[in-house]
């Protein structure tokens, strides 16, 4: 008995940081928490692979996880990176298809997996779910195309500078939340390119690199002006 409104409490607590559902009230989230199972997932764990059919929605509690595509030569194209609040596999809920992607942990992660044939009655009871689900579907469909086009029409360089304006705090300085390798193939470059075109950056004084995963700008219009 203690055990279960534990496992309750912890199901309400994961999907109170979703946006799909933080809008419902108690008694609609109790509901969904009833369909809810928690996993854990440690480092390098996949959570699914290209070609599985789930028909299951996967909402990240804690942890990080990096959604891939391989490409018919097998390279590996990052399509996003996702962490708390943030879910996946909603595709095979409406497609009735099998994955087309692979989700891959990058830390320990705790997730939230939910029916899908128990979600889809609840969305029939509850339309602000559907509605919800398909605002996040239309953003991350608006990204992807941005994402298309960025890659078409800029170069090398005006992808890195962009990326480093993008990503940079109010102190001008930008923590990567990804590997440099991730983050070459999500901006269509090899991990190589990457770093030869940032050590050039910081050779000619716009940026300063610290450590792997942090890059401070210091001529923020030098940088505007190559793009």
């Amino acid at each position: 008995m203690d055990c279960s409104c534990h496992s309750n409490k912890k199901d309400r607590l994961c999907i109170e940081i979703v946006p799909i559902f933080n809008t419902l009230d108690y008694h609609e989230m109790t509901e969904i928490a009833k369909i809810i199972t928690s996993r854990e997932y440690e480092k390098g764990e996949m959570i699914y692979m290209a070609g599985d059919k789930e028909e299951k929605l996967f909402v990240i509690h804690k942890g990080k996880v990096k959604i891939t595509r391989l490409s018919d030569s097998g390279k590996e194209q990052v399509i996003r990176l996702l962490g708390p609040g943030d879910f996946m596999g909603e595709l095979s809920l409406f497609a009735n298809s099998t994955m087309t992607d692979n989700a891959e942990v990058l830390e320990k992660t705790s997730l939230c997996i939910i029916d899908g044939d128990k979600l889809k009655g609840l969305m029939v009871k509850y339309p602000t779910i559907a509605l919800k689900v398909l605002e996040e579907l239309s953003a991350r469909l608006e990204k992807a195309e941005s994402l298309i086009e960025h890659l078409g029409i800029h170069d090398v360089e005006t992808r890195i500078v962009k990326m480093i304006l993008d990503m940079a705090d109010d102190k001008r300085e930008v923590v990567l939340k990804m590997s440099k390798r991730d983050l070459a193939s999500h901006i269509g470059m090899s991990q190589e390119t990457l770093s030869r075109k940032l050590s050039y950056f910081q050779e000619l004084g716009l940026i300063k690199l610290v450590g792997h995963r942090r890059i401070i700008i210091l001529d923020e219009d030098s940088l505007r002006a190559i793009i």
